[in-house]
């Protein structure tokens, strides 16, 4: 293991990121599972990334498939981009019709913030204080954490709002932080780089998803709309049916965005990404961009993510989303009936976790303690991580196929761990 991560650093360069204090060298995986090199078995209640599960027989074969007859870029016709976005925005509402393909999350919410200052002829941006939307020059700016000593001059159109919290923000019907964003409107229109759009994770989940009614957004969504800016909602991770009482979490917020991004779980892992909007936001924005992108919606790619839509529909996975969601948070709140260390529990579908704390009535976060607790976990053959402004939530976020039985392994295991690790504290 040494070796490898030297050759690693040797190769790829320093601070490469890697999980764990003692990282997992996986060399395969299938449905939910992983296997590291030594044969060990692990539960991944992580990875977004195979949406429909590791090596997923349908997306494998349509890759293959594809793979064996053509693949080129989108300057020649071929009906599969076509077919693809086809079913793709009949999952949206109207007016959202119309779809770039790209290869990230990046590239596409990139795109979408060059389609608000299409739009609008504005510049300023509004995103949360503890979010992340990607890794170009632009959007790795909307990161307080990830903003680059040289910056471009970038942080000039940005502005950002404190990420909300349930657990420690009183904010039942979002109006607190409607509140914030248009005091960030204001402050743009001021500076004179004008509004041009908000952009967040319809289910905050890098803030530490935090609960909300059904509606949330709505009141931010109307002063966006108010001054003529743009609502872009990245749904890189709580879409395509992962908050389980709707295909996309927007839906669930009862907005319909200007512009939404995808990214990861769309094609299960095939780096395929894109976006959905308007037929006029696109007019506008290829009359003002000039576009293009080599290998985004390529025949292997949309084969790929349309092989994850027939999954998805097949195996009803929205529903196990919704159903699974449902028990994990009933098991998480024993939990916390059980250990004081736990302040906090929230779920939205096929993302749920524990939030812990050293004293529930200060609220103080148990940072360290979490980090000990994934790594135990990951000891014990489960594979999760942790996330929040304070890093101090579990972040439980597996493949849709994730069922009762996996939950049960989870969460007894999660008990043992707790248990260890508060007497070892």
């Amino acid at each position: 293991m040494s070796d490898l991560i030297a050759r690693r650093r040797a190769l790829l360069g320093p601070n490469v990121s890697t999980f764990y204090d003692d990282p997992v060298h996986v060399v395969k995986g299938e449905g939910v599972w992983l296997w590291d090199a030594e044969g060990n078995k692990y539960l991944d209640c992580y990875n977004n990334v195979p949406h429909v599960g590791h090596c997923n027989p349908r997306v494998v074969e349509a890759i293959c498939d594809q793979a064996r007859r053509l693949n080129t870029h989108t300057r020649y016709l071929h009906e599969g981009i076509l077919d693809y976005v086809e079913r793709l925005t009949a999952t949206f509402d109207a007016p959202l019709d119309t779809a770039i393909m790209t290869c990230t999350g990046s590239e596409a919410n990139d795109i979408a913030l060059r389609m608000a200052e299409a739009m609008t002829g504005k510049r300023g941006i509004v995103a949360t204080d503890a979010t992340y939307h990607g890794n170009t020059t632009l959007v790795s700016h909307l990161s307080r954490n990830n903003v680059p000593a040289v910056g471009f001059g970038l942080d000039q159109y940005l502005r950002h709002v404190e990420a909300p919290d349930s657990y420690r923000i009183h904010d039942p019907d979002g109006q607190r932080f409607a509140a914030q964003v248009q005091e960030a409107i204001d402050a743009h229109e001021a500076s004179g780089a004008g509004f041009a759009a908000l952009i967040v994770c319809p289910l905050f989940l890098n803030e530490g998803f935090p609960a909300q009614a059904e509606g949330w957004l709505k009141p931010a969504a109307e002063a966006v709309r108010r001054a003529g800016g743009l609502l872009i909602a990245d749904e890189v991770q709580s879409g395509f049916g992962r908050c389980g009482s709707h295909f996309w979490a927007h839906q669930k917020q009862g907005v319909t965005p200007d512009v939404v991004c995808m990214g990861k779980p769309m094609g299960n892992g095939h780096p395929v990404a894109g976006l959905v909007t308007t037929s006029e936001i696109m007019a506008r924005f290829r009359h003002a961009f000039r576009y293009f992108n080599t290998f985004g919606g390529n025949p292997v790619s949309s084969a790929a993510a349309m092989a994850v839509l027939e999954e998805l529909e097949a195996e009803d996975l929205q529903a196990n989303a919704s159903r699974i969601g449902r028990l994990a948070a009933e098991r998480l709140n024993a939990l916390a009936g059980k250990y004081e260390i736990i302040g906090d529990v929230r779920q939205s579908g096929m993302v749920f976790g524990a939030e812990f704390v050293t004293d529930r009535d200060s609220k103080t976060p148990a940072s360290a303690f979490a980090g000990r607790v994934i790594n135990t976990m990951r000891h014990r053959g489960i594979i999760l991580s942790r996330l929040g402004r304070h890093a101090n939530t579990l972040k439980i976020r597996p493949p849709m196929p994730f069922g009762e039985a996996h939950l049960e392994l989870l969460i007894d295991t999660l008990d043992d761990v707790l248990a260890e690790t508060l007497v070892s504290a």
